[in-house]
């Protein structure tokens, strides 16, 4: 593992160990700071304990600037994980993809910590008490104020034009009174003091520091008082919305001009279906790759905030921009509990077609290093190979999987519970992964399987060709193990590198 990659793991992905520590160094940066701003107000100004305390605090600042700034070049674009780009396209894509990283709300927050470096903007040191929020420990089962960061961060198309607005008046207004009134009212010396009062007026504040002392003036203040209540309305109507989760049509047009890549599209997702995103969890870390739910309802009631949810019909190419399924890396698409399964299984299979289809037309496709891989739920074994043929790379056979797993225990006790413990618990599961190296092939299964276990502990039962998903479970011992193969393994957590 090169410096970056580890440095990239230290900062960014949580289930290594580095990240761990580094976690915890900052959790204890962080409650040592805390502990010197609530000291300082014990200690007079200039005097030996106060100098002491802001030499410790400038020490902590700089630890957590240093802290801030690598954490943003460490950063990965996910643009450059499914696009091959040329050197100069992807120093660009390096650049903006860290500079909306930075602009991220928490990043905002550890940003503005850090500005407290200058004397002027001391007071800044209290947000620091905000960094508290983006530890995962603080909540045990959900973080509000995750969930608030992302529903903000997901309108902040509405907020942007809201802020339009109120600057648009602002300006307008604060220009407007200058012009009229700078040769006549005293209290109006230059364009800041016209600005400042605009926007006072305009929140409905009123400190009535400075008054129109005109007709025309008075008019004008009146203007900005009627705008004002019109923008308030404006700010409540949007974060009720941005609250209450509640789905606009601005919000799939946000979503659709935003920089979602490599994300996980999950179509037909439905009131009931949250087992799903339960097991998708433990295999997942939504905070490293955002999970889509893109379907024809209103959104859930009972959905996490921490989900995008995308309004929206996956049967026709027109409306698959809105999840940006040409910027995903694997879809999944599900089959619906409220209709019959051949119904629910045609409306699998066009999905997974239309999908296809309008994979073939998209101009960001041939810049793909992978191709998108679609799994799709089929309730119906009949319609296996009619999903197989419209483009799924992997059908799950939901229902005959249950069935065979109860005929299968009702002869052999125990297999149930056996399997539910591997699968559903997380003690054992099955994996694909590559050929080690230093295991050159061809070479027996018997010496693979020995190696593999030897240096990794995993249990290799089979291989299979990546090429032709021909897989080979339980083969004989001599069976030769070619070059290129996939092998299939059981583990606690994966042990070999995947494709």
């Amino acid at each position: 593992m090169s410096a970056r990659d580890f440095l990239h793991a230290a900062f960014h992905d949580p289930r290594t160990q580095a990240y761990r520590v580094v976690e915890s160094a900052v959790w204890t940066l962080i409650i040592l700071s805390i502990v010197v701003l609530l000291a300082e107000p014990f200690f007079s100004d200039g005097s030996r304990g106060d100098q002491i305390l802001q030499r410790i605090d400038r020490i902590l600042l700089w630890l957590f600037a240093i802290e801030v700034s690598t954490r943003i070049l460490t950063f990965r674009p996910p643009e450059l994980q499914v696009f091959n780009k040329p050197p100069l396209g992807k120093l660009r894509t390096e650049i903006f993809g860290r500079v909306r990283f930075a602009l991220t709300p928490m990043m905002l927050i550890d940003i503005l910590t850090v500005l407290a470096l200058v004397p002027a903007l001391r007071g800044l040191r209290a947000l620091r008490l905000l960094r508290l929020l983006r530890t995962r420990k603080l909540f045990r089962y959900a973080n509000p104020f995750r969930g608030l960061m992302h529903a903000f961060e997901e309108d902040r198309l509405l907020f942007t034009f809201a802020f339009a607005v109120l600057g648009v008046e602002t300006i307008l207004g604060g220009i407007s009174l200058f012009l009229v009134e700078r040769s006549v009212n005293p209290e109006m010396s230059n364009l800041g003091d016209g600005l400042w009062w605009a926007l006072v007026t305009i929140t409905t504040v009123g400190f009535g520091d400075i008054t129109p002392a005109t007709t025309l003036g008075r008019v004008i203040g009146g203007v900005m008082m009627v705008g004002g209540l019109f923008t308030l309305a404006l700010f409540a109507g949007i974060i009720g919305h941005s609250l209450l989760h509640a789905v606009l049509s601005i919000r799939e047009e946000q979503f659709r001009m935003s920089g979602y890549v490599n994300h996980i599209v999950v179509c037909g997702y439905e009131m009931g279906s949250g087992m799903l995103l339960d097991v998708l969890s433990k295999e997942i870390d939504f905070e490293e790759q955002r999970v889509v739910l893109f379907g024809p309802y209103e959104r859930p009631r009972e959905l996490a905030p921490e989900f995008m949810w995308v309004q929206g019909d996956p049967t026709k190419e027109s409306e698959l921009d809105k999840a940006r399924i040409a910027y995903a890396s694997t879809v999944i698409v599900t089959g619906s509990r409220r209709v019959k399964p051949q119904q629910a299984d045609a409306t699998t299979i066009l999905t997974v077609f239309t999908i296809r289809s309008a994979m073939t037309k998209s101009p960001v496709a041939k810049d793909r290093m992978k191709p998108i891989r679609i799994i799709a739920e089929v309730l119906d074994s009949e319609n296996v190979q009619h999903a197989r043929a419209a483009g799924s790379d992997e059908v799950v056979e939901t229902r005959r999987v249950g069935y065979s797993l109860l005929a299968h225990t009702v002869v052999y006790p125990g297999v149930a519970d056996a399997t539910s413990r591997m699968v559903f618990d997380g003690h054992q599961n099955l994996y694909v992964g590559l050929l080690p190296e230093g295991i050159d092939a061809p070479e027996t299964f018997d010496r693979v399987s020995q190696q593999v276990r030897a240096t990794t502990g995993c249990l290799v039962i089979g291989f299979r060709d990546p090429e032709t998903g021909e897989e080979q479970v339980n083969p004989g011992g001599d069976e030769l193990v070619m070059p290129g193969v996939e092998l299939l393994y059981l583990a606690p957590a994966p042990r070999l590198a995947s494709s």
